[in-house]
């Protein structure tokens, strides 16, 4: 069985970033995690992609954004091409104008924390 796969955008280096902790989170329960920052680098040992384009597969279980919206929105035309089952906007990534342009794309935007949905507290993570 293949794992389920999430490309973090706005991961982050910095382990008190929820783009940090989401990585870690997602990698605690089982994920193959893609961490997306145009900086690249490094986090928990990940290549961390500076596109989504640049992301190995096809179509991704999930995209958890960790952006301001005006980047999301920037954004939107490669997640769409990209293709995801589900496409998490977390705290202070949503808009309604993001998720009126997601929706538009043919998405359906969840606005919640992809972490707590996981089943684990950001909290664990500090």
């Amino acid at each position: 069985m293949n794992k389920p796969t999430v490309a973090i955008l706005g991961a982050s280096a910095d382990p008190t970033k929820y783009g940090n902790k989401s990585v870690r989170a997602h990698l605690k329960q089982g994920y193959e995690v893609f961490p997306v920052n145009p900086k690249g680098g490094q986090i928990e040992g990940l290549t961390i992609y500076r596109s989504l384009a640049e992301v190995p597969g096809g179509r991704l279980t999930r995209i958890s954004v960790y952006l301001p919206p005006a980047a999301g929105l920037a954004l939107l035309p490669q997640i769409a091409e990209r293709g995801c089952d589900e496409l998490w906007l977390n705290p202070g990534a949503e808009s309604a104008e993001l998720v009126a342009a997601a929706e538009a794309a043919g998405l359906t935007p969840i606005v919640a924390c992809s972490i707590v949905d996981l089943g684990v507290s950001p909290h664990e993570f500090d």
